[in-house]
């Protein structure tokens, strides 16, 4: 992307200075994750052109890829007609999913529970815990 700094002044940030990204796939359309960006996290995916949320369990910058080398590299950014929620397009590189799989959405209500659609792609121990 590398564009010039975003005019966020419309978006919709809740309570907590955070708004919902959705990631997609660009060519394909498929779900990839859904995280939150703060206004600086939005900010620097927009100055870098790579995927930058903001992680509420660490309370930092969480730069998709950082420990993984699975970037995110950020083709769009669309915000909804509420300005609400932003839908992230991006080229995904490696699976974006910390269990391995390819989208964090693998999981489908089936016959009264949660059934997994997709199977891991890799490993993750070889992701986080290289040897």
């Amino acid at each position: 992307m590398n564009a010039p700094l975003l005019n966020l002044d419309g978006l919709k940030f809740n309570d907590n200075g955070l708004i919902p990204a959705i990631t997609q796939q660009h060519d394909t359309g498929e779900v990839l994750m859904m995280a939150w960006m703060n206004r600086d996290s939005l900010e620097e995916t927009v100055k870098t052109g790579v995927a930058c949320y903001w992680s509420r369990s660490r309370q930092k910058f969480w730069k998709k890829g950082e420990t993984s080398g699975h970037i995110q590299k950020v083709k769009s950014i669309r915000t909804d007609c509420d300005q609400d929620t932003l839908l992230i397009q991006v080229d995904q590189v490696g699976v974006a999913c910390h269990t391995g799989r390819r989208s964090c959405f693998y999981l489908e209500a089936s016959a009264g529970t949660w059934q997994a659609i997709s199977a891991p792609e890799v490993d993750p121990d070889t992701i986080y815990n290289p040897k």
